[in-house]
């Protein structure tokens, strides 16, 4: 349930593009996160900041998209939130010492060591991502960009997630 939630503007956006068109779609993105956000306001009494952050990024590009009707904006919107979380997680790390991807699953306790190595395999991860959704936004027709941006970026990032998980897993405690 929860990825659904998560992913809610994002499938959205997908099913409004498929039946319309990249504005209709870019539209329906921005409402879908002020619902997420309002969602997660009634159920779990907070939002989280990585919520708030891709809501004013969706609703910057999102509405210099349908107001300038220049769908160069929308395509934008994944490279500026990957790479706001990659200097986000960065400046953590080397300007404060503090490992927020730890921070953020505080249930997992690991060596400093292991998750310096998580942050930074994130962080060139998320730099990646960045360069190659404008890659694919520049090179390749609206359509293609929006299915890369759906299932191709959701699959490489699944794709880390579990990775990530499979190198840690032999620093958590055993279950009884």
């Amino acid at each position: 349930m929860q990825f659904l939630v998560d992913y809610f503007p994002l499938l959205l956006f997908f099913a409004a593009f498929k039946l319309w068109d990249i504005y209709v779609a870019t539209a329906v993105a921005i409402v879908a996160s002020v619902a997420q956000i309002a969602y997660f306001r009634w159920r779990r009494g907070k939002v989280e900041v990585v919520h708030w952050l891709s809501l004013a990024i969706i609703a910057v590009f999102g509405g210099a998209t349908l107001l300038l009707h220049d769908e160069t904006f929308i395509k934008w919107k994944p490279t500026v939130l990957y790479w706001l979380f990659a200097a986000i997680l960065a400046v953590g790390r080397l300007g404060f010492r503090r490992n927020l991807i730890g921070a953020l699953l505080k249930e997992i306790t690991l060596p400093d060591a292991v998750w310096a190595r998580v942050t930074w395999i994130w962080v060139g991860f998320l730099l990646a991502m960045g360069g190659v959704n404008l890659y694919v936004a520049t090179h390749y027709s609206t359509a293609a960009w929006v299915n890369f941006k759906v299932w191709g970026a959701m699959g490489m990032f699944f794709l880390l997630a579990v990775g990530t998980v499979a190198s840690v897993a032999r620093y958590l405690p055993e279950r009884p």
